[in-house]
């Protein structure tokens, strides 16, 4: 369209040379200068939109986890260089090529690099230099994933140097438009193709009706180019990036465009308990012994509290216990970190396991030196356990787990009980389990301990370090729920929003925690329960229930699709390598920017920065906002466009004449539609993008995802329209008489009135404006500001009345404009009243 209003640039140059009129030369002087304004608005907001996109991609970007200074760190991968020390682990995406130093069990999906499906087990051992990549298996390499196992390495290569680098393209990939962008590109097109039919008429019409033909030219490609909204997918975009950085501020960071748009859907919010729902920092309240119970003071992770026994212990008891706060510290992962202030690296369920050592006397470091690990075999959510094997205690090995106490039941044979060790039977079992589940109604997170001694032959395999163990005991941990949650769950039941539970945790703490959260749940429902119901009675099931405990990744994904058969719109969360499907499956996968795998994250819509529920219930807040904002501008512009084509296009049809002379008149010159398209239109529109997200906006049910973008328009875009025209061609028609360049003036500002009034109504489509705020959006009111004030300009100001072919108009004059723009303000208004009111009465 640029491209035609510079052809009648170039026209009007031409026709002004010929007919050595100088009025054409202003025409093509006022056309060009509007074109260079448009196009660096326009150029100022995509450079906007563009640098908001690139903030949100730094806060999305992979994170690398080094030791510098001695201290563990968590930075941007792009801050690392060479020497840096990195600390891999399963689920991990390898952020640089590096020599390993140190590992365990380390295994490498690398089919990203080399195509080989199968993970590359890793090892120390220096290789020939002419070695294929595909054959160095002492070096990592970047974008590879870590499978299993950790290890520590120091990085030589990153960025474009790397080997992932060299290969890969060296063009940058397109941005893909969300739906809506394509939809709304869509109808501008259709628009587009329907706005030219009727400009070709308007040109046919104004012709045969005696109309200059260089004047109809004109003024059919500015109502062309006025009426097709061709900044709207550029507003869509602003608003968008805008909203998003405003999301990412409050810690939700969106990957993908289009989860703006679902947000706004959502039905459903399924979320993890630990860290998300709860605060995340575990601490053992009770442990047990043979039957013994021990309360544990202190909280968090500061390591200042003691053990007290209900009744002194045996030595048996004692040295039984010492076991367990060893296995506690020794089968862990996590490190205790003192400065600046108490905290973990690592796990929270292992950190608090390391402070109940901790409180007892027992350090991580010296133990780790005193009993060397050389095995592991690694928890996993589907395992639910996990076991460290240790030499150094001169008996051969020794291993200790630790895991759910129904599944470490299964791998051991005997139980420490009333002092004494007994071979496990099923009264022993129930035992064990009965005094698990009386832990669980207190809410406590409860994992059982074992140990073995024996004397390895030959290499560790995991089903030699795990069976034939000594069941130790029990220790109770509680992680409390985090208080703003509680609001969050209330929130999202007024939003229309069910809140579900997804926990490892035993079935009643899963329970108990839904209960104090305020999530309604006809029971639990458990993992086995899962493994054994049908996809169509768990579709059923699963519009009453709302906790779901002992469940894993993949039941997750069932959970999931039962919900989706439902019609639901579903969030879900997750942290692991194997929540990476459901993530994917879901209509918004939420990842854990915390605790989080890089495999969860890339396979997501959504990271949360602080792993907090109730950041995803504002991020739905904000979706909802900026969804309502796009609908405001897309109404606002639509709106203001049609009234200008039926303005003019009537006006032809009917063949309004100036009395004096009996020419034909246009409502409207070229250079006041493209001022209009420019200023009026525009500067208000992307303001509205700025409006604050409706306080109510969680009171109203989720928009259904098949509703059309024009939903609820109807008064905007084909009654207010009709009101301009009848009122602009009235103001036209009545001054007329005054004068061809007196009543166009007239109806230039009549309909410069009648879009700004408009623009206060577009704040909200749903609320009144006495509802609203009316100092809350300030973009408006400079936006508004700036157009009456070039409005008045162009109107008192001699040399532009010479430019835009204007005349001052009197006091009364403008009073009489304004008092028809705001009886079509008031129209709105009173329409969106009478909804409101049946709506929300």
């Amino acid at each position: 369209l640029i491209w035609i209003l510079l052809a009648a640039v170039g026209l009007s140059l031409a026709i002004g040379y010929l007919t050595k009129n100088p009025e054409d030369y202003i025409d093509a002087g006022v056309i060009t200068i509007i074109v260079i304004i448009n196009a660096l608005l326009g150029f100022f907001q995509e450079y906007r939109a563009e640098k908001a996109m690139e903030a949100l991609q730094k806060m999305a970007a992979p994170r690398a986890k080094v030791i510098r200074n001695n201290e563990k760190k968590v930075i941007n991968s792009e801050e690392l260089v060479p020497g840096d020390i990195i600390l891999l682990e399963t689920g991990d995406r390898v952020p640089a090529d590096a020599r390993i130093i140190d590992l365990f069990n380390l295994q490498i999906d690398e089919a990203a690099l080399t195509g080989e499906s199968v993970p590359v087990a890793k090892k120390i051992e220096k290789i020939a230099k002419e070695t294929p990549v595909a054959d160095r298996k002492n070096l990592v390499y970047s974008g590879t994933i870590v499978t299993r196992g950790k290890a520590s390495a120091v990085v030589y290569s990153t960025g474009m140097q790397t080997e992932f680098g060299k290969i890969a393209a060296m063009v940058q990939e397109d941005t893909k438009e969300t739906p809506l962008q394509k939809k709304l590109e869509k109808v501008g097109k259709t628009i587009g193709i329907v706005m030219i039919g009727i400009a070709i008429i308007v040109f046919a019409l104004g012709v045969l009706r005696g109309t200059d033909t260089v004047t109809m030219i004109l003024t059919s490609i500015s109502l062309a180019v006025a009426a097709v909204p061709e900044g709207l997918p550029a507003v869509v975009t602003i608003t968008l990036a805008l909203g998003l950085m405003i999301m990412a501020k409050s810690n939700a960071v969106v990957r993908k465009l289009s989860a703006v748009e679902t947000l706004g859907s959502t039905t459903v919010i399924c979320s993890d308990k630990t860290g998300t729902l709860t605060k995340n920092e575990m601490t053992v309240r009770l442990v047990s012994i043979g039957g013994k119970k021990l309360k544990v003071t202190g909280s968090g992770y500061n390591p200042e509290g003691e053990l007290k026994a209900e009744k002194p212990l045996t030595t048996a008891e004692q040295t039984y216990l010492e076991l367990l706060l060893k296995s506690s510290v020794l089968c862990n992962n996590a490190e205790l970190i003192s400065s600046p202030k108490a905290g973990i690296f690592g796990d929270p369920t292992e950190g608090a396991l390391i402070v109940l050592g901790k409180k007892a006397q027992f350090d991580q470091k010296k133990l780790s030196e005193q009993y060397k690990r050389v095995y592991e075999v690694e928890f996993t959510s589907e395992r639910k356990m996990m076991s460290t094997v240790h030499e150094g205690n001169g008996k051969g090995a020794t291993v200790f787990a630790k895991g759910a106490p129904e599944v470490l039941l299964e791998k051991c044979s005997f139980v420490f009980d009333e002092g004494r060790v007994k071979r496990i039977s099923p009264q022993l079992k129930k035992k064990v389990l009965s005094e698990t589940q009386e832990m669980a109604t207190s809410a406590l997170r409860v994992l059982g301990f074992a140990y073995k001694e024996f004397d390895p032959k030959g290499k560790f395999t995991d089903s030699q370090a795990e069976g034939d163990f000594i069941f130790i005991g029990l220790a109770g941990m509680i992680d409390p729920p985090r208080e703003e949650v509680i609001d969050a769950v209330k929130l999202c039941k007024s939003a229309g929003i069910r809140s579900i539970m997804i926990t490892g945790d035993h079935k009643l703490t899963a329970e108990a925690i839904g209960k104090e959260l305020g999530i309604e749940s006809d029971g639990a429902m458990t993992g086995e329960e899962l493994e054994n119901i049908e996809a169509k009675e768990l579709s059923e099931r699963v519009r009453n229930i709302s906790v779901f405990a002992r469940v894993s990744p993949e039941h997750k994904v069932k959970i999931l699709e039962a919900l989706k058969a439902n019609g639901e719109i579903v969030a879900m969360t997750g942290d692991g390598v194997n929540d990476a499907p459901a993530i994917k499956r879901a209509d918004i996968g939420i990842a854990m920017g915390i605790t989080g795998t890089d495999v969860a994250k890339e396979a997501s819509d959504m990271v949360l920065q602080d792993d907090n529920f109730a950041t995803i219930v504002k991020a739905v807040e904000s979706g909802r906002g900026i969804y309502a904002n796009i609908k405001n501008f897309i109404a606002f512009l639509l709106s203001g466009n049609i009234g200008e084509v039926l303005v003019i296009a009537i006006a032809i049809l009917i063949g309004l004449k100036e009395p004096a002379t009996g020419a034909l008149v246009i409502p409207l010159a070229v250079s006041h539609i493209l001022w209009i398209n420019l200023l009026t239109d525009g500067l208000p529109a992307v303001a509205l993008g700025f409006e604050p997200v409706d306080k109510d906006i969680m009171k109203t049910l989720p928009r259904k995802p098949g509703e059309s973008i024009f939903a609820g328009m109807r008064a905007y875009i084909v009654e207010y329209p009709i009101i301009l025209t009848i009122g602009t061609l009235a103001l036209f028609v009545l001054y007329l008489p005054q004068g061809a360049v007196k009543a166009q003036t007239i109806a230039f500002t009549a309909i410069v009135f009648f879009e700004l009034f408009q623009a206060f109504s577009c704040r909200s489509l749903i609320k009144p404006f006495y509802k609203l705020s009316p100092f809350s959006n300030k973009y408006l009111l400079g936006a508004i500001a700036l157009s009456v004030g070039s409005q008045l300009a162009i109107i008192y100001l001699p040399l532009l009345n010479q430019v835009f072919k204007t005349v001052p108009l009197l006091p009364r004059d403008i009073l009489v404009i304004i008092g028809f723009a705001i009886f079509g303000f008031l129209y709105l208004e009173a329409y969106k009243t009478y909804n409101y009111r049946k709506s929300y009465a």
